[in-house]
């Protein structure tokens, strides 16, 4: 007996894949490279390697070979965390962006270390099953030989051009008939197969020690950026314990600062003081309650959270269950807030799960940001844009330093339930993700809706003060119930990415769930 329904209640048509081996991502060339590893004899982590190199290539305006990285893995016994996250060069400090009051999202002053390669090369390394080069097979196929351009892919493709165009390396790369490439138009990409070639041959060592981090490097220098090759260089990956909260009997595991992820459990923690359940799932009343721990939990975050080693506050003092308590207090379900932070008691990214049948799970999410992200694309590398994480607040404990890790949105979750586990996945999108994964935990452990029907279902997206933006979806009486308690509500339309793409994998008795949501081209594939 699952503990859910296997009631469909939206509008999506999508059904959820039922097998032993399975993949799911937002591309569906890249969620069958990872199958195509398993069929080879391959683990979860050799297909979900193979996926996340393919959708460098397969969607660009996501992630890229330049991408930071981060990986939540079931080894069939225990739980690990990877965080790839690259850091500042070691020129950055605020004397660099004098006079400006955000961080650049644009070009070199935009790009910390990508760790993305380094997550691949660590995974690969620890757990994996193939030989390393194998895994880059069906990108460089696909980069060499070209690939059709999807639908959705091809739209924000369009979308970003204009404010791109004139960045260092990009027309070349991503307009070479001076154009985004329509839907169902060829693309290829010769440079970056290059770049993963040498990527495959060094297993890694050419991207941060050798011929691929000089060329980078130089490109920087050639345009005023500051990355070096010592900056590439001393890029390390680190193996961390993920954090955790309970909610409902089920524990939700999120990577450790400086990612949001720990947003989703506060939000949670708060939300477990009042009975959601006895509420129906689209009303009014469970909308404001998950709106407002949303908001408190997003006022803590951006002002408490940054790389660990400059934290004033810890992790577990930000999820002390006295403290999200005092926090739960200061909703009012008559009106809408715009919440200010607390003072806790001492004491565009890509995502993709895979799982096998030995029982391997891996929860992984990458990342260039802001779609293209900073526009560069030096040597074939599209790169990151991750720098505009920091702040220029002097006194700010996320203030830009050298070789210091930005805050981070990109999040992978895992669920498990007695120390065992129960679901891998992830809901891409800025700072949707921890909004996301709260509403995906809600509905599945509040709710029983099954986990395709947890991500089909519509959703809402705080942006700022009492401004939150909604998918169609909801009735016009819980939409005007919402702004009678003064939430400033803006209405999507149906082809808004602004709610995350949810790809989730369910462990059954034999064998698992995979579902891939309606909002992108992505696939749910399996055997």
């Amino acid at each position: 007996m699952q503990p859910f329904s296997w009631d469909f209640p939206y509008p999506s048509q999508r059904m959820p894949v039922l097998a032993r081996n399975v993949v799911a991502t937002s591309q569906p060339l890249a969620a069958q490279a990872g199958l195509r590893m398993m069929l080879k004899g391959g683990n979860a982590v050799d297909a979900a390697l193979a996926t996340a190199i393919a959708l460098t290539v397969l969607e660009p305006t996501s992630n890229g070979i330049g991408s930071d990285a981060f990986c939540i893995l079931w080894d069939g016994k225990q739980l690990h965390g990877l965080n790839a996250n690259g850091r500042s060069p070691a020129a950055w400090n605020l004397d660099r962006f004098k006079g400006q009051t955000v961080m650049p999202s644009r070009g070199w002053d935009a790009v910390t270390v990508p760790g993305a390669v380094s997550a691949w090369v660590a995974l690969s390394a620890r757990f994996g099953r193939l030989p390393f080069a194998d895994l880059f097979e069906p990108a460089i196929d696909y980069a060499a030989g070209g690939f059709l351009v999807s639908p959705t892919i091809a739209r924000l493709w369009a979308r970003q051009v204009p404010d791109l165009r004139d960045v260092p390396g990009f027309a070349e790369h991503f307009m070479p008939r001076g154009r985004a490439p329509e839907a169902g138009e060829k693309f290829v990409a010769p440079n970056h197969a290059k770049a993963l070639k040498r990527i495959a041959e060094t297993k890694g060592e050419a991207f941060y020690k050798g011929d691929l981090a000089e060329q980078i490097a130089a490109h920087s220098k050639q345009h005023g950026g500051a990355m070096t090759v010592a900056d590439l260089a001393q890029h390390v990956v680190d193996w961390v314990e993920p954090i955790a909260h309970p909610y409902r009997g089920y524990t939700l595991h999120e990577i450790p600062p400086a990612t949001q992820g720990i947003g989703a459990l506060m939000a949670l923690g708060m939300l477990e003081g009042f009975d959601l359940g006895s509420l129906p799932p689209d009303s009014g009343d469970s909308l404001h309650l998950q709106i407002e721990a949303m908001k408190l939990a997003f006022a803590d975050l951006y002002e408490h959270v940054s790389d660990p080693e400059t934290m004033r506050v810890k992790s577990t003092e930000l999820l002390d269950k006295n403290y999200l308590r005092s926090r739960a207090r200061l909703i009012d379900m008559k009106k809408a807030q715009a919440h200010q932070h607390g003072v806790p008691g001492r004491g565009g990214t890509v995502y993709l799960t895979a799982a096998d049948a030995s029982g391997m799970m891996v929860s992984y999410i990458q990342s260039n940001f802001m779609g293209f992200g900073s526009g560069i694309v030096a040597s074939g590398v599209s790169m990151q844009n991750r720098g505009y994480g920091f702040a220029l607040r002097p006194d700010h404990v996320n203030v830009v330093a050298p070789r210091k890790r930005p805050f981070h949105t990109i999040i992978p979750a895992f669920v498990t339930r007695e120390g065992k586990p129960v679901m891998s996945f992830g809901v891409m999108g800025g700072s949707m993700q921890a909004q996301g994964h709260s509403q995906v935990m809600i509905r599945f452990a509040d709710y029983r809706q099954n986990p395709q029907a947890a991500s089909d279902a519509p959703r809402w997206r705080v942006d700022e003060g009492l401004n939150v933006n909604i998918e169609p979806g909801f009735s016009a009486a819980v939409l005007a119930d919402l702004r009678r308690r003064g939430h400033r509500l803006t209405e999507a339309d149906r082809w808004s990415t602004d709610f995350g793409r949810a790809q989730l994998i369910y462990k059954m008795d034999d064998g698992y769930l995979a579902a891939s949501e309606r909002r992108t081209d992505g696939q749910a594939v399996g055997f």
